[in-house]
């Protein structure tokens, strides 16, 4: 089994006395070309939201990973809060050679810096067909995967504690 170590992170801001956070929304599936059988793969038919994050490169720690997906994947920039948490689980690749691959994804509580949310570059759209601000007591309910909403309600939980971030 393949091992793959990623960072992401959840971005924060206090807008008019409420908690917001950058969420991606990923590109649709592409239409079949042919008429030809399509294997299994999962085809989404409406968006997935999720939280900016990617693999580690070599000789880069998990923190400046999350900060550069988040810079990459939503347009802005971000300050480090603190740690949440990492989360674990097994997928199959969906491509290539269908390989079952255990993640380790750390994720970071950052606040919002500067920048125009979305404002990424026209290659990136492979990966994201947009970015946007949601309130982070919606997010929960809002992303697609279970270690997100986690995370999310984490930073919910952290945000109303500690007023300062």
């Amino acid at each position: 089994m393949v091992r793959e170590i990623s960072a992401g992170g959840v971005v924060v801001r206090k807008k008019d006395g409420e908690w917001w956070m950058a969420a991606i929304e990923l590109p649709l599936a592409p239409a079949a070309e042919t008429d030809a059988p399509k294997p299994a793969a999962r085809t989404r038919a409406k968006a997935t939201l999720c939280l900016p994050k990617g693999l580690v490169d070599p000789g880069e720690k998990a923190l400046e990973a999350a900060l550069r997906e988040v810079r990459e994947e939503t347009g802005i920039t971000a300050a480090l809060v603190t740690k949440l948490a990492d989360t674990k689980y097994v997928y199959v690749r969906s491509w290539g050679d269908g390989e079952r691959v255990f993640k380790i994804v750390s994720f970071y509580l950052l606040r919002y810096e500067s920048g125009r949310i979305d404002n990424i570059t026209e290659e990136m759209r492979v990966e994201v067909a947009h970015a946007k601000w949601v309130r982070l007591e919606d997010a929960p309910k809002l992303l697609a995967y279970r270690g997100e909403k986690q995370m999310a309600r984490k930073a919910l939980e952290y945000a109303r504690a500690h007023d300062e971030v």
